[in-house]
């Protein structure tokens, strides 16, 4: 099943746009600082985008294929979140993105998913 393999790239709207604009996504300066791209499972993207965000910031979600992005992806704790995330270690092509959610609340996430 699709959303079974998806993990998830939290993007304000122009960062979305920069990304289908150039075809692939290097990384948000956050992620540039870590050395990967941060990505949640689906169970975490909502805590991820309030934690990260807050509340009342338009996102955008990216249903991402782990298995189009092969040995990129790594699972690894985070410090002090007692649970593995995904790490994509390289460059996120569009052609790995599965879906695009808009939400207008980082809050809403849940809504706008499929499950």
């Amino acid at each position: 099943m699709l959303w079974g393999m998806a993990i998830y790239k939290l993007l304000r709207p122009a960062e979305w746009a920069e990304f289908q604009a150039a075809g692939q996504f290097d990384g948000t300066p956050f992620d540039h600082e870590s050395g990967f791209i941060h990505c949640s499972s689906r169970e975490q993207v909502q805590t991820t985008a309030l934690r990260v965000f807050g509340p009342r910031t338009p996102l955008v979600v990216l249903a991402v294929s782990e298995e189009d992005l092969g040995g990129t992806v790594k699972w690894e704790l985070a410090p002090g979140r007692g649970e593995a995330f995904p790490h994509i270690y390289g460059t996120l092509p569009l052609s790995a993105v599965t879906g695009a959610f808009e939400a207008d609340d980082a809050s809403e996430l849940d809504d706008v998913l499929p499950d």
